[in-house]
């Protein structure tokens, strides 16, 4: 339960109420009504601009009716006091039983506590990683793989139906490098001499596999064979080997895709060409002659008629070439064929998740799903930054096997997966983050995957020490959830029930902002609250999550603790990291 849904739902309520019995005018518009926390948390747990937003509809000054609001809102059992601020604003602050109430929500719901009914089932396509088919995935590509994956987990939980895409580009020129490549190392494995990669080949020795693997299959079939026959032929073979591969190395990172399209497909079926004639029937084609590019102009440009998109009726800064002077089509062209097949699948709502270098198609590609839909879809594209990949301070070394990267198994194999997935998720998407694979291991404050982490093992280990001190307790959390919580009465016991309470919230505001780092900035809040509750009961006796001597207290205090323990797996569990139980 987010409660400041309910608050607004209490608040309209009681509105109702005051319509009724002729304190307020009835019929107000109470659209614009919220409930939220207050910016100063001294002013109390909630604050509504009721009186800022309906005072005028109800021909009254905001204080005389937050005045009349705050009179009924005081009769309510969830509220302890009521304050009117400034112009008219009306502040609450919660009773202690309310908090209980909501500490009991959680160990009653368990890992399902923070689920949201939010999205209402709606559908949404969440398409990321969709790395070139020519090699392993490397470590810039992982931060889009967490963020992306976890994206879709935080929707799913806030009551999406999430899609999870993966779009193969395996019709362009790179495919075709990566079959020469493959070529190249076919000839080895038959005891050719090829000498040095030619310069603009793939040089990665985890082609040599591929070659050999085509050697022993086919022998020396395609070795006097022209270009033309055997180039589709390992194109594929080759694609098909690249995709495995990385594959692989998403499953090390925890990552399955629901869908994968192939930009290939679009194109042999029609729907590349389908796409120019469904724009050209509605007015948006022509042919015409770009602007030169800004800055210092290309050796080989030169001004040539293409065929055109009205990308400039659209929200774009210039029109955007469909189809190139040789009458090839363009990657846009096929990249519109592709979000107008998500869009005829049912997806109008579609997330993109890319590297910060295609920062400048982002424009061009809502123009073009604008256009393709007459605005019925919503395209929102999430850029993903470089990773500074460091080790104590300095640049990790390249991978030899991957040729000019340092690959994601390789990070995989040196920190682990819930580490990296964590960390990749402990900034914003568009802001850089360092990456130092020493300092992530190191079990100090500063390094947010521990400092979670110790949390949910601290947690673990008090309910171990529970089920020694108390064999013949009901300790499940039903049980729990009966316990005394009026004996919790400690300022620090029920600041960190406050903030465990606002979890369905932070989950609704990420999944909202399509922003899952804010998850990783609560659980570091949750754990920081519940260490200093840990550390002020070692200070003082009074405070001691378990007395043998006090049961009742103590099975009090370890329902807070499952709460915590809940709160931070169903957090980590977005994440797709599982939390240590002993560390």
């Amino acid at each position: 339960m987010n409660i400041f849904t309910h608050i607004r739902t209490t608040i309209l309520e009681t509105l109702h109420e005051l319509e009724e019995s002729g304190k307020i005018p009835s019929g107000l518009n109470t659209s614009r009504l919220v409930a939220e926390p207050p910016r100063d948390p001294s002013h109390g747990d909630a604050a509504t601009n009721a009186a800022m937003v309906l005072s005028a509809q109800a021909k009254m000054k905001p204080r005389e009716f937050a005045a009349i609001l705050a009179e009924e809102l005081k009769k309510l059992p969830i509220v302890d006091q009521v304050d009117i601020a400034g112009p008219g604003f009306v502040n609450l602050r919660l009773s202690g039983s309310f908090w209980m109430s909501c500490l009991k929500e959680i160990l009653e719901k368990g890992d399902s506590f923070g689920c949201s009914d939010m999205g209402k089932g709606q559908k949404k396509n969440v398409e990321f990683v969709s790395a070139n088919p020519t090699g392993p995935m490397h470590i810039g590509h992982s931060r889009g793989a967490v963020f992306g994956d976890a994206l879709a987990s935080l929707l799913e939980k806030a009551g999406y139906e999430v899609t999870r895409e993966y779009y193969i580009n395996d019709a362009g020129a790179q495919v075709d490098v990566l079959a020469h490549s493959v070529y190249l190392r076919y000839q080895e494995a038959l005891g050719k001499e090829i000498g040095a990669i030619p310069e603009g080949l793939y040089p990665g020795e985890y082609l040599i596999p591929v070659g050999r693997q085509l050697a022993q299959q086919d022998g020396e079939k395609w070795l006097d064979k022209p270009q033309e026959e055997w180039l589709p032929y390992f194109r594929r073979f080759a694609i098909d080997k690249m995709m495995d591969m990385i594959r692989d190395d998403l499953s090390a990172l925890g990552i399955e895709f629901d869908v994968f399209s192939s930009e290939r497909s679009l194109v042999e079926s029609g729907k590349v060409e389908e796409v120019i004639e469904f724009l050209r029937a509605k007015g948006l084609i022509y042919e015409g002659v770009l602007e030169p590019p800004k800055g210092k102009l290309p050796d080989d440009w030169e001004p040539r008629p293409q065929i055109l998109f009205k990308a400039t009726q659209f929200g774009d800064d210039v029109d955007r070439a469909l189809k190139k002077s040789n009458g090839f089509q363009t990657y846009f062209a096929s990249d519109m064929a592709y979000h107008l097949d998500k869009y005829h699948r049912g997806f109008c709502d579609m997330i993109d998740v890319w590297g910060a270098d295609h920062a400048g198609y982002v424009k061009r590609m809502m123009a073009a799903v604008n256009a393709l839909t007459d605005g019925k879809a919503k395209l929102d594209v999430k850029l993903c930054q470089m990773v500074n990949l460091m080790c104590n301070g300095e640049p990790m070394k390249m991978s030899k096997r991957a040729g000019r990267f340092v690959t994601l198994r390789d990070m995989v194999d040196a920190v682990g997966k819930d580490v990296m997935r964590f960390i990749m998720l402990t900034r914003k998407n568009d802001a850089h983050l360092d990456f130092d694979v020493e300092k992530v291991k190191e079990q100090s404050k500063d390094n947010p995957v521990f400092y979670v982490n110790y949390a949910f093992a601290r947690a673990c280990s008090v309910r171990r020490r529970a089920e020694e001190m108390f064999p013949e307790s009901d300790l499940s959390l039903n049980a729990l959830a009966n316990a005394d919580f009026s004996l919790l009465t400690d300022e620090s016991e029920i600041t960190l029930i406050r903030r465990l309470t606002d979890f369905p919230r932070q989950i609704e505001i990420a999944a909202s902002a399509h922003e899952p780092h804010r998850i990783a900035y609560y659980l570091n809040d949750i754990a920081s609250a519940f260490h200093g509750l840990w550390n002020k009961g070692r200070d003082n006796t009074e405070l001691r999550f378990l007395e043998q001597e006090k049961p009742e207290i103590s099975l009090a205090r370890l329902a807070l603790i499952e709460a915590v323990a809940i709160v931070i797996r169903s957090g980590l569990g977005i994440f797709g990291v599982v939390p240590a139980e002993e560390m």
